[in-house]
């Protein structure tokens, strides 16, 4: 389990290569929260598209959020991998 969180964060697979994602940078995007752990202040959003898991940390959040919500945003990629940026939560 831990491991599978490892790879998680850290954008890759078992093997321990980068996943290669079809997912593209700078586009934005529409998802649905899976986790979120406010006190720890990361979590992971599922891409409606291509169902691949986006890491993404508070310091990139414009709203609060939750598992479940749906949001809209950005995926650049950073030292460790893609990361979901300007997360904002779609109103319903």
């Amino acid at each position: 389990m831990f491991k599978k969180w490892i790879n998680k964060l850290f954008n890759t697979s078992s093997a321990g290569t980068t996943k290669a994602g079809s997912t593209k940078s700078g586009s934005t995007k529409e998802g649905t929260v899976k986790f979120f752990n406010r006190t720890k202040g990361f979590g992971f959003i599922n891409v409606n598209e291509t169902d691949e898991e986006i890491f993404v940390h508070k310091s990139n959040l414009i709203d609060k959020i939750k598992k479940s919500d749906k949001v809209t945003f950005k995926i650049e990629k950073g030292d460790r991998g893609l990361t979901a940026t300007n997360v904002k939560r779609v109103k319903k």
